[in-house]
C-alpha cells in the first residue's frame, strides 16, 4: 500500500484548544475544517483559522491529482517554548507511528510555527513548507493597531506589560526601603524556579479543587478546616515560646512545635477530605471517593509516623520512646500504606469498569487528543481505546486522572 503524504498544520500556542476547546491532533479533512470552523466562530482574526483552510484547500487540490494524502493540525502551549515544541513533537511522533507517511509539507501562518521546522525535519522528509500570511495592509499604523490588539490578549499582556512593571515596582520598593537590589535578585530568582519546575501550576490545579460554594453545605467543612489551621499555627506559636524557655534548640526545638502542631493539622485536613467526598457524592464521581479516602489514610499514618518520631527526639517525659518503637512504628505504617494502596486501587478500577465509558474522547494531560472509549476490560483493569485511524490498544484505568465529558489520562504513545 503507497504511503501518504502527510499535510502538516502548526498551531504551535494551542488556540485551537484555549479559544475553541479542540484538542490536538486533528486528524482529517472533516474534523480540521470543523475545527477551523470553530476557532473562526471564537476568533475570526486569528491567522490560525487562515492556515487550517489553506491546509484543507492543499489537501483537497492533492487529492484530485490522485495523489494518496491525509491532514493533520498539531497543537502546540500557550506558553510556548519547550513546551509547545514538546506537545507538537509528540503528537506529530504518534501520528508518523500510525500513518507512516513518506514524506510531509508544512502550513503554518509563520508567526512563531517556523521554529518547529527543525524538529518536523528532524522526524520526516519535507517536500514543501507554504507560509499562509493574511492579506492586508503592511503600513506602520496597521502594525501599530496590530500591536495593540496583541497587548489586549492577557497572555502577551502579562509579558509586554505586565513583567517590566513588576520590576519596576519591585526595585522602586527596594530602594525606598534601603533594601537593596539583591532583595529583587532573590524575588525573581525564586519567581524564575517555579516557573521552571511549573510549581505554580501545581498549586492553582490544587486550588481549583476547592469548589467553595454557599449553595451546598459541604461548605462548612472549608470554614472548620480554616479555623483548625488557625488553631495549629496558634499552637505552633506558642510551643515555639514554650520551647525557647525550655532551652531547646535545633532539632529538639522542630520536634517540640510538631508535636503541637500534628493533630490541629491532620484533624483540618479531614475536615478537607469529608467536604470533598461530600463534593464528590454531589456531582455522582463516586470514583473520586477512593482518592480522597487514600488521602485520608495516607494522613493519618504520616501524623503517626511525625508523633512517634517527634517523641523519640524529644523524650522529656515517659514514657519513653526508643528507636525500636520508633522503627516499628515505620514497617507498621508502610505495610498499612501498601494495603491501602491495593485495596482502595482496586475498589476504584471496579467502579471506573461499571460505568459507561463507550464514546467518550479520551485526551492526554497535556490536551493531546488519544483516542474514543469504545470498550472496558475488567479482568485486566484497563479501557479499550480506539485511536483516530482506528487502532485500538488498552489504557490501565490507574492512569485515569478524571471522568467528565472527556476522560483525562497520565500516558504517554
Amino acid at each position: 500500500m503507497e504511503r501518504p503524504i502527510l499535510i502538516v498544520c502548526i498551531d504551535r500556542d494551542n488556540d485551537l484548544y484555549e479559544k475553541a476547546k479542540v484538542n490536538g491532533p486533528v486528524l482529517g479533512r472533516e474534523k480540521n475544517l470543523a475545527a477551523a470552523t470553530k476557532l473562526g466562530i471564537a476568533d475570526p482574526e486569528d491567522s490560525d483559522v487562515n492556515a487550517i483552510f489553506s491546509a484543507v484547500q492543499l489537501y483537497d487540490k492533492m487529492k484530485s491529482e490522485n495523489k494518496n494524502v491525509e491532514i493533520v493540525t498539531l497543537t502546540g502551549d500557550k506558553r510556548l517554548g519547550y513546551e509547545a515544541d514538546k506537545k507538537i513533537s509528540d503528537q506529530l511522533d504518534k501520528i508518523i507511528s500510525e500513518l507512516k507517511p513518506s514524506s510531509a509539507v508544512l502550513v503554518s501562518d509563520g508567526a512563531s510555527d517556523e521554529e518547529v521546522l527543525p524538529i518536523i525535519k528532524s522526524r520526516i522528509k519535507i517536500d514543501s513548507t507554504r507560509i499562509v500570511t493574511v492579506k492586508q495592509s503592511k503600513e506602520l499604523e496597521k502594525t501599530y493597531f496590530i500591536l495593540l490588539e496583541k497587548i489586549k490578549d492577557p497572555y502577551y499582556a502579562k509579558i509586554i506589560i505586565g513583567i517590566p512593571a513588576l520590576l519596576i515596582l519591585m526595585l522602586s520598593t527596594a530602594s525606598y526601603l534601603g533594601l537593596g537590589w539583591e532583595v529583587v535578585g532573590i524575588v525573581i530568582g525564586l519567581f524564575l524556579l517555579v516557573r521552571m519546575f511549573n510549581i505554580d501550576e501545581g498549586i492553582a490545579n490544587f486550588i481549583k479543587e476547592f469548589k467553595f460554594s454557599a449553595e451546598r453545605t459541604s461548605w462548612i467543612g472549608y470554614i472548620a478546616a480554616l479555623v483548625f489551621l488557625m488553631i495549629a499555627l496558634a499552637i505552633a506559636y506558642q510551643n515555639f515560646n514554650k520551647a525557647t524557655i525550655m532551652g531547646l534548640t535545633n532539632e529538639k526545638l522542630v520536634a517540640y512545635i510538631i508535636q503541637g502542631l500534628i493533630w490541629p493539622l491532620l484533624v483540618s485536613f479531614f475536615f478537607i477530605v469529608i467536604t470533598k467526598i461530600i463534593d464528590a457524592r454531589a456531582e455522582k464521581k463516586v470514583y473520586v471517593i477512593t482518592k480522597y479516602t487514600f488521602y485520608g489514610i495516607a494522613a493519618i499514618l504520616v501524623a503517626m509516623l511525625l508523633d512517634i518520631g517527634s517523641k523519640w527526639m524529644l523524650n522529656l517525659n515517659p514514657p519513653y520512646v526508643s528507636f525500636g518503637d520508633f522503627l516499628l512504628t515505620i514497617i507498621v505504617a508502610l505495610i498499612l500504606g501498601y494495603v491501602n494502596s491495593i485495596v482502595l486501587s482496586w475498589m476504584r478500577a471496579d467502579i471506573i469498569t461499571r460505568m459507561k465509558l463507550e464514546g467518550k474522547e479520551v485526551i492526554a494531560l497535556n490536551g493531546s487528543l488519544i483516542g474514543t472509549v469504545v470498550g472496558t476490560d475488567a479482568k485486566d483493569e484497563k479501557i479499550v481505546v480506539q485511536t483516530l485511524i482506528e487502532k485500538k490498544f488498552k489504557i490501565p484505568i490507574a492512569a485515569i486522572q478524571s471522568i467528565d465529558e472527556k476522560i483525562t489520562v497520565r500516558w504517554e504513545s
